[in-house]
């Protein structure tokens, strides 16, 4: 190739150089729909989702946008919620809690699926298999069932002379029937008689609550079905009754204890998930990850009011203390 020939093919490159960026800064935005019954979008998991993606590269407005669909709680609008956002063609779904998640499993068998909030997904029938879940859906699990026997732990630990505790739950929530199995193998252990039950209406918990007695305890459910764990908390601070619960949310709003993954680093934990999605891994390739962020929270301020010293050791331990 002699100079001019050289000449003319570098002033046709650079020529084309304004044509590839304009392609680049043209591209819209992933758009990543968010599903859950939450009653405000700033829900702790779609905050630790915004930040793990601005972390991975993922600028919200030039990067990335979110089509955020919270249904307050009420469970018969999260299946149209998960159509709308089908409907919108978001590139990613991804939902907080059991509802949400087989609401936007029910949706679509295209669209990718991330979770986050589902105790046991296998219990759930969720994905048939951590390693292998279904076609469009992975997530992150918050172990409902392997963290249950640190939460009565937990609770005896702070209420020493505790013999038995109630185990109240939805009927159709199978994570938790999953959870008792294993609660059942160590509450001899403890010194514990764990009383299970199975309610579907608001009527029955009302009822079940009026069997409890003094030097009882609570142990709430992982999943927010009918707001059990909210009423088991009124409850608890109502008639003093010590409550174990699986995330620190409850202890912030005066709960005893919990432990159990934290919400927001769920989000964090997913937004990884998401973001290799985004970039061309399909989801049955990514295998569903247990939560990695375990947190032991305590309100000191309940347990005074309970007549309850907290032993040194949680104090040192717990990695939440609410005063």
């Amino acid at each position: 190739m002699n100079v001019t020939a050289r000449v003319w093919a570098l002033a046709a490159l650079l020529a084309l150089i304004p044509f590839v960026g304009a392609a680049q800064e043209s591209r819209r935005p992933y758009r990543i729909g968010v599903l859950n019954e939450a009653w405000a979008p700033n829900h702790p998991t779609v905050e630790g989702l915004k930040a793990g993606l601005r972390d991975l590269g993922f600028e919200e407005g030039r990067n990335v946008t979110f089509d955020i669909r919270f249904t307050e709680g009420k469970a018969e609008a999260t299946p149209v919620a998960a159509a709308t956002l089908v409907q919108a063609g978001v590139d990613v779904i991804f939902t907080s809690n059991e509802a949400a998640t087989f609401a936007a499993k029910d949706a679509t068998r295209k669209i990718p699926v991330v979770f986050t909030l589902v105790g046991d997904p296998v219990a759930a029938g969720i994905v048939n298999a951590l390693a292998h879940p279904e076609a469009n859906l992975t997530g992150v699990s918050s172990l409902t069932t392997e963290l249950v026997p640190k939460r009565l732990e937990a609770l005896k630990t702070l209420v020493p002379r505790l013999r038995r505790v109630w185990a109240i739950y939805h009927g159709g929530d199978l994570p938790s029937s999953a959870a008792i199995v294993k609660a059942l193998e160590v509450t001899p252990r403890l010194g514990l008689e764990l009383v299970p039950r199975t309610v579907i209406s608001p009527e029955q918990l009302e009822q079940v609550l009026k069997e409890i007695r003094p030097g009882d305890a609570l142990l709430a459910p992982d999943i927010a079905t009918m707001d059990i764990p909210a009423v088991l908390l009124e409850a608890s601070l109502a008639s003093r009754i010590p409550a174990v619960f699986s995330a620190d949310l409850w202890v912030a709003h005066g709960g005893l204890v919990s432990y159990g993954a934290d919400y927001r680093a769920q989000g964090l934990q997913a937004a990884r998930l998401v973001a290799k999605i985004l970039r061309g891994t399909r989801p049955q390739d990514l295998p569903v990850e247990g939560a990695d962020k375990i947190a032991l929270a305590v309100n000191v301020k309940t347990a005074t009011l309970f007549g309850l010293t907290v032993p040194r050791k949680v104090l040192l331990r717990a990695d939440v203390l609410r005063r």
